[in-house]
């Protein structure tokens, strides 16, 4: 039964993933709640690391590709914070908007902080537009990458608790 729950808590961590919330912290603190009240040591301490070093990689992953992204599009270092930041800002905002509001959020801060830092240090609007739009596609990159970190993530700890 225990294993069941752990199944569908991670399932919903998923998605919650896909939703833009802390879906990662939650399987970590799972992994760690089932580790401390089902009888015997399941999923090693070893593992609990391991995947809060994953979670926070992922973390640190969806914030700084956004910058990274908007550098690569020809943005400047000034573009690439305000991609960030943008982003940071845009998910807290998002949040009162019912289930993808912290998603599109965080999408429309990274484009609008490359875009107005791009703007403010004095480049075109098309060379500003097309450092935005990188930061966009950072955005989608890192969101990507988050959900599959975390997808390996809910398997790690489901075949480390069944053994």
């Amino acid at each position: 039964m225990a294993l069941l729950i752990l199944a569908c808590v991670i399932i919903l961590s998923e998605i919650l993933i896909v939703l833009g919330l802390p879906g990662l912290w939650i399987m970590v603190a799972t992994a760690v709640t089932y580790n401390l009240i089902v009888p015997g040591e399941h999923i090693g301490w070893v593992s609990l690391i391991a995947i809060a070093v994953l979670a926070l990689v992922a973390e640190l992953l969806e914030f700084t590709l956004a910058g990274k992204y908007a550098r690569k599009y020809g943005g400047s270092r000034r573009a690439g914070w305000g991609a960030i930041i943008g982003g940071i800002v845009g998910a807290m905002v998002g949040v009162p908007v019912p289930i993808i509001g912290p998603v599109i959020g965080a999408f429309v801060g990274s484009f609008l902080g490359a875009l107005i830092a791009e703007l403010g240090g004095g480049s075109s609007a098309g060379d500003a537009t097309r450092v935005a739009k990188g930061a966009l596609i950072g955005r989608a990159v890192s969101t990507a990458l988050k959900i599959g970190i975390g997808f390996t993530i809910g398997i790690w700890i489901f075949i480390s608790a069944m053994r």
